[in-house]
């Protein structure tokens, strides 16, 4: 019981990261598009500004819930997806830096080498996860040790990069719909003709992972088992219908929201679809991890319980407060730190 408890826990800690990282993974990978001037380029700068080092609170806690809770898991993901992890966690560190360092000098050279960091250190770590999600939810190559039997390029089949250019486009409407919140009339149009584009492509290839799922994975099984569960993928293309239509109406909070919504339980459909596997093998699924054989002792999971029950909801509390201050601030005035950008 506990393990699906914190297999649940662990499913959803995923989906309020994308929810939250995604959108300024979203506003990185879109910036040279919608960054045609120095004003915009500071607009882009300053709409992230105040909220993307908390949002990756949430990565640190998703990975550090695998660690505690199902820690073969934990072992066999870090060692056999060692190198696409690492490039994510490069460019992760490439986003962070370039958001310190731009305003540390006039010079245009410099400022445009870190937008181009800032782009890289976005769209990289958006097209992982989703190639990453994706094997995960497909099954990957590792024998009855654990050990990886592939490359990289095993990574890289057809599903995975369907996986990842879903991602890619997930968040990029995502960081566009938070454009059109965070900024002033001309990047705001802007953006929303881009959240328009993207949106078409976005339901396109959502629907070709849908179908390409049933034919790659075992994920439909738990939900042809339980019916009830298909309520996931619906709301998942409801919040992109939604979104949609909200942003047509020029209401940006609501199309941002469904737009997470989308992508919440686009998350959720993989994580309860791979039910009660973390890593299926692709080799022998007698070599798969699930909750049973990879999960901490009983005694863990109830000190992480009630550990989870004190910190995460004072976590919650402070990023809410955070996003109310700083949200009644628009782009355009500034932050303390953002003026500089």
């Amino acid at each position: 019981m506990l393990e699906t408890v914190w297999f649940l826990l662990w499913g959803i800690l995923w989906a309020v990261y994308f929810v939250l990282d995604g959108f300024d993974l979203g506003i990185g990978t879109i910036s040279p598009l919608l960054g045609k001037s120095e004003e915009n380029r500071k607009a882009i700068y300053e709409s992230m500004a105040p909220f993307w080092d908390g949002n990756e609170v949430w990565l640190i806690t998703a990975g550090g819930v695998t660690f505690a809770a199902f820690p073969s898991t934990y072992a066999v993901m870090f060692s056999a997806l060692y190198s696409p992890l690492m490039l994510l966690l490069f460019a992760l560190i490439l986003r962070a830096v370039a958001l310190e360092f731009r305003a540390k000098l006039e010079n245009a050279a410099w400022k445009k080498l870190w937008d181009g960091c800032l782009f890289l250190g976005s769209f990289v770590p958006a097209l992982l996860l989703g190639v990453a999600f994706s094997n995960l939810f497909q099954g990957i190559p590792i024998d009855r040790e654990g050990i990886f039997q592939g490359t990289i390029l095993t990574l890289l089949n057809p599903y995975g990069l369907l996986g990842g250019v879903l991602f890619v486009l997930l968040f990029a409407h995502h960081g566009a719909l938070w454009l059109c919140i965070r900024t002033g009339a001309s990047l705001q149009d802007s953006s929303a003709r881009m959240a328009r584009r993207i949106w078409i492509l976005l339901l396109a290839v959502a629907a070709s992972f849908l179908a390409f799922t049933a034919q790659a994975t075992s994920l439909y099984e738990n939900y042809l088992s339980y019916p009830v569960l298909l309520v996931l993928p619906a709301l998942a293309m409801a919040g992109l219908v939604l979104s949609r239509l909200s942003l047509g109406r020029r209401q940006w909070w609501r199309a941002w929201a469904f737009s997470g919504m989308a992508i919440a339980c686009a998350t959720l459909f993989g994580v309860v679809g791979m039910y009660p596997a973390m890593i299926p093998s692709s080799l022998d699924a007698a070599y798969s991890l699930t909750i049973h054989n990879s999960a901490s002792s009983a005694l863990t999971l109830k000190i992480m319980l009630a550990v989870a029950l004190v910190f995460v909801p004072i976590v919650i509390i402070y990023q809410a407060w955070a996003y109310r201050l700083f949200l009644t601030r628009s782009a355009q005035q500034g932050t303390a730190s953002g003026e500089a950008y």
